[in-house]
């Protein structure tokens, strides 16, 4: 199984690890499972998620590809790199949810990006449990050195507090 470079992937160690790029509102939280209004998590070991607030709150790790061991030829090969994220939101309030993954080369200009629409979840249309979003970068070229994660939202009703979208379980693993 391809071990998992981002750290900290779901609050286990708070906010560790992540530059907090947009910390709107009451701020990035970490709670525990399942939390208010909130779903049970369908991963064994997953007992905590990050919490947004009524304004965007975003975080990102970029990931130092040569750092964590792996070779110039290895990435050279175009191994193939997967981004997984989970998110849901509150049973009483909307939120909107957004992620961006990108491969950079050793200048950390973008190789390759994936960045898909806004997500927004609605209590009174969702179920509101966990989702996952996955995407496989292939075929990209040579000269990917670094990736990057940034994952985050807000809530839609403005209200004081972490009633935003909630994040846990994230991943970017690369392939053999």
């Amino acid at each position: 199984m391809a071990i998992n470079l981002l750290k900290n992937p779901s609050g286990e160690e708070q906010l560790d690890f992540w530059e907090l790029t947009e910390n709107g509102g009451s701020q990035w939280k970490v709670e525990d499972m399942p939390g208010d209004c909130g779903h049970d998590f369908c991963l064994d070991g997953v007992t905590k998620y990050f919490a947004t607030s009524f304004e965007l709150c975003l975080k990102r790790q970029v990931i130092d590809l040569l750092a964590e061991d792996f070779t110039d030829e290895h990435l050279d090969a175009q191994p193939t790199v997967t981004v997984e994220d989970w998110y849901c939101s509150r049973t009483d309030c909307g939120c909107t949810y957004q992620i961006s993954a990108s491969l950079l080369d050793e200048n950390q200009e973008v190789i390759q990006e994936f960045k898909p629409e806004l997500v927004t979840l609605d209590p009174d249309s969702d179920d509101c449990s966990w989702k996952q979003i996955k995407h496989t970068f292939s075929d990209y070229g040579p000269g990917m050195r670094f990736i990057t994660f940034e994952h985050g939202g807000q809530d839609t009703k403005f209200w004081h507090g972490w009633y935003g979208v909630r994040v846990t379980g994230s991943s970017v693993t690369v392939g053999a």
